[in-house]
Order: C-alpha cells, then sequence, then structure tokens
C-alpha cells in the first residue's frame, strides 16, 4: 500500500507576500506556513512558538474561504464530485493549525495560548458559521442530496453525502436570516462560555493543596504515596512537609488509606466542590447559561429539547432511548450499591466506629473490605504495574490481534521532555502511523485522560494520509526514588485510550471528516479493558519492576475474583452523572435555571443514596460542558458502549482470546470501517447479532 506522509499545510499555496505584510514577519519563519521537514511530517514543536497561533489560524480561515468561493462560484451543475468532495477537501491549512494548538490547549496550556484561544474562539465560530450558512453552499449541497439515489454512490460516498447534508441542516441552513443571525450569536457564545468553564475548572484544581505538617497525620498511607507527596511538597517549596492534590494519582490513595477522617473530608470535599465556592472561578451561571443557549439553539433548529438534537445523530436515536437504558440497569446497581454499603458500615462499627458511613469513608472501608474479602491489596499489585511495562503489554495485545509493530522514535518532536512517540507499523513493516504518549500530570494540563489526533487518517489521490494520534493521562509519577508504578484503575485507563488509539490508527476511510456515532465511539476503547487484566495477557506484561518476576498465579486469583468488587459503587456513581447529564439536557426552555437546584432534584428523583457523590457534579462536568467536550446529552456513551464491548468481547472468549478470524472481523467491521456506514450494520456483520445487554450486567454482577 502506498502511503503519503501528507500534512495540511498547504498554505505555502495562498499568496504569503499579502499574509506576510499583514503579519509583519518573514514567511518561513512560521512553521505552520510551510510543508514540516520532519519525519513523517510530524509537527515541529521545537519549532512552535504561542506567536505562531493566531497568523497560521487567520491564513488557514483565508484558505478555506477561497476554497469554498470557488465552490459556490463553479459554473457547473453541482456534483457529487464538484461539489461534496471539495467541500470534504478544504480546510486542511486550518485544521493543521487547529490539531495542534487544541492538543496543546488541553495537554500543556499556559497563559498565553488561553488568551489565543479566547481571541480566536469567536473569529472560529464565525467562520464555521460562514460555511454552514452560506446559502449558495447549502444549495449546491441539496442538490446532489436530492439526486443521492439516482448517483450510484457506494456506502461511505452515501454516508458522507449524508452527514454533509444534515450537518448543514443542523448548522441553521434553513434558518430565516434573522433566525441565521441569532443562531451565530448563541454559537459565538457558547464558545466563549466553553473555554471560560475549562479555565475555572483548572485553575480551582491547581489552586487547592492540602498540606500534611504532622507526619502522625499520614497514618495508613503506604510509603509510595508518602514519599509522592513529599516529592510535591518540595517542588512546592515547602520541604519537610506533604502536599496533596485533588488530582487523581494524589486524592485516590489518600482516600483508600489515609486513616485521618477529618482529613480525607477535607480532600474529598475541595475535589467535588471545585467551581462552586462563589469565587472569580465559580461555574454555576456558567454551566446553566450553556444549558439555556443550547436549549435556545435546539429550539429554533425545530428540536424540543438539546438532548432531541443529539441523540437523532446516535445510535439511540432518542432521549426516551437513553433513559430506557439507564433506569434498566440503575435498579440492580442501585441495590447492589446498598448491599455493599452495608457491608462497609459493617466493618466499620466492627472496628469501634461510631459514625454513619460518609462519601469520604468510601474509599478507605473499601480498601479495606478487599481486603478482607479477597486478601488484597491494591498496593501488592503496582509493583508489577510498571508504566512501560503495561504500556508494552497493551502494545504486545494489538500486535497478536492486529500484528502491529511499535517502534520508539527519538528524533521526533515532542512537546514536552517526559512524552514518547512511537512509529506504529504493520506486520509487513510498512508504516501505519504514529502514536504519542503524554503520561504524567502537569499544572497545564486538563485532569482525565483523553485520546486525540494531529493528524487523521483518510485516502488523498489514491494515497494514504497517514494519521498522528496521541494519548494523554494523568498517572502516577516516578516518586521516592521508584519508577512510575500504576494503580489497577491507572492500567485500565491506559489500556482503554489506546484502544481509542487503535481505531485511529487502523482506521481505513476515504474521507477524514467521517465519524461513528458517539454511543459507538467507546466500544474500540472499553473492549480494550477486558484484555489488561486477563491471566493469559497479566503474564505478557505484568512483572515486578526490581526483580522482573512474573505477577505470581495465586495474585491473578486474587484479582481474578475480585473483579466484580466496588461494581455498585462504580455503576451508581457513573450512572447518577449520566442522569444529570441528560436532564441537564432535556430542558425545554431556555430560562435560566438554578444549577445547584437542578442537580439536587435530578439526584433526588433518582433517590441517590448520601454515602455516594456523583462521579461528576455540574460544575466540573467537562464531558458534557468543555469547549472539547463532546459528551452532552452523551456520558451514558460509555454505558452504551459497556453493552457492546461486553457482547463484543464475548466473541474473543468463545473463540480465543488472540483468535485471528475474530480479530480480522472487529478490525475490518469496527475498527477499520465504523464510521464508513451505520454503526449497528458494522456492529452485526462483526457479531453476527444485535447486542444483548446480558453479557454487561453478568460482567457487573449486576444480574
Amino acid at each position: 500500500m502506498k502511503s503519503l506522509f501528507f500534512t495540511s499545510a498547504i498554505v505555502c499555496l495562498v499568496s504569503l507576500i499579502a499574509a506576510q505584510e499583514q503579519r509583519k514577519e518573514p514567511a518561513g519563519m512560521n512553521p505552520f506556513f510551510a510543508k514540516y521537514n520532519t519525519p513523517f511530517e510530524t509537527p515541529p514543536f521545537n519549532l512552535i512558538k504561542s506567536e505562531h497561533f493566531i497568523p497560521a489560524f487567520l491564513e488557514g480561515i483565508k484558505y478555506q474561504k477561497m476554497e469554498i468561493d470557488a465552490i459556490v462560484t463553479n459554473p457547473e451543475l453541482p456534483t457529487f464530485k464538484n461539489t461534496v468532495e471539495v467541500i470534504e477537501r478544504s480546510g486542511l491549512a486550518l485544521d493543521n493549525v487547529g490539531s495542534v494548538f487544541y492538543g496543546l490547549q488541553g495537554a500543556n496550556t499556559n497563559d498565553d495560548l488561553q488568551k489565543i484561544a479566547n481571541e480566536i474562539a469567536p473569529i472560529m465560530s464565525k467562520h464555521h458559521d460562514d460555511i454552514n450558512l452560506n446559502a449558495k453552499l447549502f444549495w449546491r449541497v441539496k442538490a446532489v442530496y436530492e439526486q443521492r439515489e439516482k448517483l450510484g454512490l457506494n456506502a461511505e460516498q452515501m454516508k458522507l453525502l449524508d452527514d454533509m447534508y444534515k450537518n448543514f441542516v443542523r448548522g441553521g441552513a434553513n434558518l430565516s436570516l434573522e433566525k441565521k443571525e441569532r443562531f451565530r450569536k448563541i454559537n459565538k457564545e457558547l464558545s466563549l462560555l466553553g473555554l471560560k468553564f475549562d479555565e475555572n475548572v483548572l485553575k480551582e484544581t491547581n489552586n487547592f493543596r492540602l498540606v500534611v505538617e504532622k507526619k502522625q497525620d499520614l497514618e495508613g498511607l503506604p510509603q509510595s504515596v508518602i514519599d509522592g507527596a513529599a516529592d510535591a511538597a518540595k517542588k512546592a517549596g515547602m520541604d519537610g512537609k506533604w502536599v496533596f492534590t485533588v488530582q487523581k494519582p494524589s486524592m485516590i490513595p489518600f482516600l483508600q488509606y489515609a486513616k485521618n477522617r477529618a482529613l480525607r473530608e477535607v480532600l474529598l470535599k475541595a475535589y467535588i466542590t471545585r467551581g462552586d465556592h462563589n469565587n472569580e472561578f465559580d461555574n454555576k451561571a456558567v454551566v446553566s447559561k450553556i444549558a439555556s443557549l443550547r436549549v435556545e439553539r435546539a429550539n429554533l433548529l425545530g428540536y424540543k429539547t438539546h438532548a432531541d438534537y443529539v441523540e437523532e445523530r446516535n445510535m439511540s436515536k432518542t432521549p426516551e432511548a437513553v433513559y430506557e437504558l439507564l433506569n434498566k440497569l440503575w435498579e440492580p446497581a442501585l441495590t447492589n450499591a446498598m448491599k455493599e454499603r452495608d457491608a462497609l458500615q459493617e466493618l466499620e462499627k466492627k472496628e469501634g466506629g461510631t459514625f454513619k458511613l460518609e462519601p469520604w469513608d468510601w474509599w478507605y472501608y473499601a480498601e479495606k473490605e478487599r481486603k478482607a474479602k479477597y486478601d488484597l491489596d491494591e498496593n501488592e499489585l503496582r509493583p508489577y504495574f510498571l508504566l512501560e511495562n503495561v504500556r508494552k503489554g497493551a502494545f504486545d495485545v494489538a500486535s497478536k490481534l492486529y500484528g502491529l509493530q511499535f517502534i520508539e522514535r527519538k528524533d521526533i518532536a515532542k512537546y514536552v521532555d517526559d512524552m514518547t512517540a512511537f512509529e506504529v507499523k504493520r506486520s509487513d513493516g510498512s508504516h501505519l502511523g504514529i502514536l504519542y504518549t503524554d503520561y504524567f500530570p502537569r499544572s497545564g494540563k486538563q485532569a482525565g485522560a483523553w485520546c486525540g489526533s494531529f493528524r487523521g487518517q483518510e485516502w488523498r489521490d489514491g494515497m494514504m494520509v497517514t494519521p498522528l494520534v496521541y494519548n494523554v493521562g494523568n498517572f502516577s509519577r516516578p516518586t521516592g526514588g521508584k519508577p512510575a508504578l500504576l494503580s489497577p484503575e491507572e492500567v485500565g485507563t491506559l489500556f482503554h485510550e489506546f484502544g481509542h488509539a487503535l481505531n485511529a490508527l487502523l482506521q481505513n476511510q476515504t474521507y477524514r471528516s467521517l465519524s461513528v456515532p458517539g454511543d459507538f465511539v467507546e466500544l474500540p476503547s472499553q473492549i480494550m479493558e477486558n484484555w489488561a487484566f486477563d491471566p493469559e495477557v497479566l503474564h505478557m506484561y505484568a512483572r515486578h519492576y526490581k526483580t522482573g518476576e512474573i505477577i505470581p498465579q495465586a495474585l491473578i486469583d486474587k484479582v481474578s475474583k475480585s473483579e466484580k468488587f466496588n461494581q455498585g459503587f462504580i455503576t451508581v456513581e457513573y450512572l447518577a452523572a449520566c442522569f444529570l447529564d441528560m436532564d441537564w439536557h432535556s430542558l425545554t426552555s431556555p430560562t435560566l435555571v438554578d444549577a445547584n437546584e437542578l442537580e439536587q432534584k435530578s439526584l433526588d428523583k433518582i433517590k441517590l443514596m448520601p454515602e455516594i457523590v456523583v462521579r461528576y457534579r455540574s460544575t466540573f462536568f467537562k464531558h458534557i460542558w468543555s469547549a472539547g467536550g463532546g459528551y452532552d446529552a452523551g456520558y451514558y456513551y460509555y454505558i452504551w458502549a459497556a453493552v457492546l464491548d461486553a457482547d463484543a468481547f464475548e466473541a474473543f472468549k468463545e473463540k480465543g482470546l488472540f483468535d485471528q478470524a475474530t480479530a480480522k472481523a472487529f478490525m475490518e467491521h469496527v475498527l477499520a470501517k465504523g464510521a464508513t456506514d451505520d454503526a449497528m450494520k458494522q456492529y452485526e456483520k462483526f457479531r453476527g447479532k444485535k447486542p444483548s445487554i446480558e453479557p454487561l450486567l453478568k460482567k457487573r454482577g449486576l444480574l
């Protein structure tokens, strides 16, 4: 297969003389204005500076406008080739700078980048609206769409046309001039509000530190956790003290092991009240306004709610279908969680306690219960989960399933020193793409873990444009002279995000804009988690970081026996967030609501038990409010995909964990071609039937 390491920086084809006068800097000094002279045309992060972004954004917008104008003024009658494909191919220069900028904004931001984001957001909003609301452009797309059945298009072409036409309609193309103007204002305001939300969450997260001054307040904590807190204190100029933050690698171990109940309360409350302090970083008014504007926009387009607008394009199709799934899972999950609570409360009493279990007690007593029931302490596992070994384990699974090779490339520029770049090759040695891994927390990185790309895969002029993919995480750093040793949750997250990366790397579609429905997108990631703790796979990568000893079978048996442990808690805190998301986006009026009042009503409605806090409170629920979130009315995607992944993994268990025929079918119909046709059709091509909910209930012990 021929490959083209294709960059989208075709800005050099535009008149750079005029642009140079506007920017007042010599052409060629801005790395975005020329083809990258780098391996596989990867972004030259060593050359890119903050001041390069605005000129590159403006030049990319200018060039795409020229491309759109050429389509609109084309005297030929509209065809799929001269209209739909040309629109699809436009904007490469803008994508080039945008993919780098938004990648850095999430993983390595600073004050300069945040200022640029606020400056460019309304400009980009206007530019996208100029395209979506261009009446002449829409006329050409509509003309092709109305003739679609006569054009002899294949499934992928038909999907591109269908997606493009509906995107125009959903982008306001059919609105009156007056409503189009209001539509523009809404989009502009939403773009800025999303950025404001992100900034507030990041600042609230970075502003809190739990400083421990007395050694006795560390009682119960593993030495590795103490060492990490000491390192954090030293970096903060507080030698001899210990610092804990609301970043999960710092917070969760403290909640699991710290005997000091009062400090556990302080730390958890700091985490769950982010954005709710009535200060300059408060997000209550921000999220209320975002929800209001989304309702108004949906109403303008003829939808009852924002959720109706979103679900129309998903496998679920309607908000009612989402609620139906959530309600089916809620009752068994809540029943299990109540049993778990009663067991933890009983354990607390046995230890001489007299208090009622609170949310900051759950992790602490759950860890004790795990130890009592399964003789399993999470810290027994960490020495076998050296980050580099876990990553290699994920790579080896991909190698055995899909024949991939991962070769570290030290000649590829990175935006921070502690990330790594790998060239990914097929079994025949041909180039497939690049994978960057960026795993450690930093002050400029948003919380959580995610996968993105600096360049997506497509076919252009008969040649493959290869993807540049990245995995970002916030995992435990090396501390106290020890390397990075992961928790089981972090191991699962690494495999999860790697599943997204595999999807992006193995994708084989003609058009870069094609994508799967939101509630299908988590299938490739979540199914990978099944391999992470399978005994056969653990033997492949879980080796003691000091001795190299393979994880003992006795420890694997403990992991297997405990796999359903605490699943009530995990499912309930997650589902509560799904209900909260759907309730926000099922509002029918743009009237502003009180954020805390809506949240409380949502959680009261499902009778969330007081010992469990919703996974994400409204004021820091980045999935649904963030500028780069994309999970509004869609946080349920994970559980919808969990039904698919549990059902899909049954196929591997039936045929063999690394059965080549099953792996090939999954790669062809889900990973490579899942975006090129109806998602359910593609799934049924792989599985031979519709998915069943029973495997998920069984997997989580909810039956």
